[in-house]
């Protein structure tokens, strides 16, 4: 049996083909970790991880995984409580952020990492430190990382405060070419058939390349940064309108470590050129359906607008009296040449279609024009919905679920990874004690048996289905504006909660899954972009979609709960006899016990009220399009916010 050592179990750094924008990222932020590391983007099959696997031999440090499911305990460390129980000592075992000190933090598929475990990397990352406390006893460790992370945005995007923690970002596709693919294949097969041959025909180029980088590592803090290359970058900056300054530094720095890499003394514009690319396109997303790029017109917009802020820089004085010439030439009038696009308005909504009159079914929404457009200002907070009782899902920020975090409300067995509840244990420990003597002593001796762990009770996150009615009425007298933008406001509601989203469709004479259950609400407001409107109302074909949608969702992820939510006016037109089949589906739907709350879409002065028909079959809330608006936040009265009934048991 060939024993292969560790080093050549992973497949070398310059042998993966192509992804030089990647490889580049890389090598800048282990020349300069103060660059804030790398989020790297793409679909799965594109060496993610192989590349960043491979980074740690030639960037001199180790590569910590941080696995999606591990606790808190196991990523901050914990207290040794069998040392204090046997011992009297509080020993402090090291988590996975301390065993990356000096080093890179990778974690694989980091857009699904659990939200409090996200919060721990925000804190790590911004202190360069980690600091556990449990039960009054406190420490602290050193945990300065380059924090690398891979995912595929269709499975959802990242909360924007760990976005911006990645000083750059690359987004990755598989090669198009045919001889690079053939090249990619044959590499890889024969590292598969001896890796440690296959490392050692690269040990040289390795390195090399490690040599390189220690070479640039020393020199990057000798790198000079003119004052007019940093007024090129904030002019580029500002004018791309990246919040913060934090852009700015990045930018500053990745061009620095871009100098020392081809050994400048000073960085130029190629070198801002290069740090715009990778440390920018990512800081300009303020909403989960802005582009994470920007085209190469709104570069070159960018760089002119740099390279004016450059030219108006005040001369440094000049011994001999003579200022620099600048040629005589006048420089454009501002926004001649440099003022871009602004990258923060919406899409036109021009292209949004007339009220149907004749022949709905034959209507046809033009993509972007009904979900692929976004209200102007900030966005709405909606009322929020929720599923009643105590759930076990995923974390997020919607329903009350039992977890790791939050407020403690009871103790229970304790087991590995479960925080410890004091008091609890004392009274167990007192408890056996009186139990044994007869009578409790003034002493008191803690043993294994008597811990108890700490439940606590925080936030998860939901499968929420929508069934979205676009038949002929729900189009008319302008009706389907309002419904679509409530639609985006609603999933962009799900994004910042961490829900799985789901939409059915129903129009004409059935019900189709428009969407399924993904995390990425941007790619839900894609596809909904070309959903057909008009015809009739297959209500109760939507209706048994959506059950058909939960029951698939609940074998793959059974601990995450459902909420239904119906955008409809209540019309069952579709088919024989389709109100009586709508109420029977939404009478079984109410039968199992799943959240449900319909958005009653009907309006106009005379209202036949059948949303609330609907709602009743269902034993869900009723609102209407103005109740899940800010204003109706403040007229909700004593019962506080909307909260979906469920019947089942929590």
């Amino acid at each position: 049996m060939t024993v292969v050592s560790e080093i050549a179990a992973r497949y070398p750094f310059t042998a993966v083909v192509g992804q030089d924008r990647l490889k580049l990222a890389l090598i800048l932020s282990a020349i300069s970790p103060g660059i804030g590391g790398v989020l790297i983007r793409g679909e799965k099959g594109t060496a993610k991880s192989t590349i960043v696997r491979g980074l740690g031999p030639v960037a001199g440090g180790r590569v910590v995984e941080l696995p999606i499911g591990a606790t808190e305990d196991r990523v901050v460390g914990s207290l040794d409580l069998t040392g204090v129980l046997r011992e009297g000592r509080a020993d402090f075992t090291p988590g996975l952020l301390a065993q990356a000190d000096g080093g890179v933090l990778y974690i694989d598929e980091v857009n699904l990492l659990a939200d409090h475990l996200v919060d721990v990397l925000l804190d790590a990352a911004a202190s360069g430190r980690v600091t556990i406390e449990r039960d009054g006893v406190s420490h602290t460790q050193a945990a300065a990382f380059v924090l690398v992370g891979t995912m595929n945005p269709e499975e959802g995007e990242l909360r924007p405060q760990l976005l911006d923690r990645f000083g750059l970002a690359v987004d990755v596709v598989a090669a198009h070419d045919v001889d690079e693919r053939v090249e990619i294949i044959s590499c890889r097969m024969e590292f598969d058939a001896d890796p440690e041959a296959f490392a050692e025909r690269h040990k040289a180029q390795e390195d090399e390349l490690r040599t390189r980088i220690d070479d640039a590592r020393a020199a990057v803090r000798e790198v000079a940064l003119p004052v007019a290359q940093l007024r090129r970058i904030a002019g580029i900056c500002a004018h791309l309108g990246v919040d913060g300054l934090r852009g700015d530094i990045v930018v500053a720095r990745a061009a620095a470590a871009h100098a020392a890499w081809r050994g400048a003394e000073s960085i130029d514009g190629d070198d801002i050129a290069v740090a715009v690319e990778l440390a920018l396109p990512h800081r300009r997303r303020r909403d989960p359906f802005d582009d994470s790029g920007f085209t190469d017109e709104q570069l070159d917009d960018a760089m002119r607008a740099g390279d004016e802020a450059a030219d108006s820089a005040e001369p440094e004085p000049d011994p001999d009296g003579d200022g620099p010439d600048d040629g005589g030439g006048a420089r454009p009038e501002s926004g001649a040449d440099g003022d871009g696009p602004d990258l923060g308005d919406p899409a036109p909504d021009d292209a949004t279609p007339d009220t149907p009159q004749q022949q709905p079914e034959q209507q046809t929404a033009p993509a972007g024009a009904l979900f692929g457009t976004r209200s102007t200002g900030a966005p709405r907070r909606m009322r929020p919905l929720k599923v009643a009782g105590v759930g076990d899902g995923d974390p997020g920020r919607r329903s009350r679920a039992r977890s790791t975090r939050g407020a403690t409300t009871h103790a229970v067995d304790f087991t590995t990874g479960r925080p410890l509840h004091l008091f609890g244990t004392v009274l167990a420990a007192a408890g056996r004690t009186a139990g044994t003597t007869g009578t409790r002593v003034p002493g008191l001796t803690v043993v294994t048996d008597d811990l108890r762990g700490a439940q606590r009770v925080g936030r998860e996150g939901n499968l929420v289905v929508f069934v979205v009615d676009l038949s002929g009425s729900m189009t008319a007298r302008k009706r389907l504006a309002a419904v679509s933008e409530l639609c985006v406001d609603l999933l962009r509601d799900s994004y910042t909660r961490r829900d799985r989203v789901a939409v059915v469709t129903a129009r004409g004479s059935s019900a189709q899954v428009s969407v399924p259950p993904t995390r990425s609400v941007e790619l839900a407001v894609r596809r909904l972009a070309q959903v057909r409107t008009g015809g009739r109302t297959p209500l109760a074909e939507g209706l048994q979609t959506a059950t058909e949608v939960i029951d698939g969702a609940a074998r793959r992820e059974p601990a995450r709960r459902p909420l239904l939510v119906v955008l409809t006016d209540g019309r069952a037109t579709a088919g024989p006899d389709a109100p009586r089949r709508a109420d029977a589906a939404a009478a079984g739907i109410a039968r199992r016990g799943i959240a449900s709350v319909v958005v009653d879409c009907e309006q106009g002065m005379i209202r036949l009220g059948m949303a609330h028909t609907l709602a009743a079959r269902l034993g869900a809330q009723c609102l209407t399009l103005d109740e899940l608006t800010p204003a109706a936040l403040h007229r909700s009265g004593p019962h506080g916010p909307a909260t979906a009934q469920v019947s089942r048991a929590s």
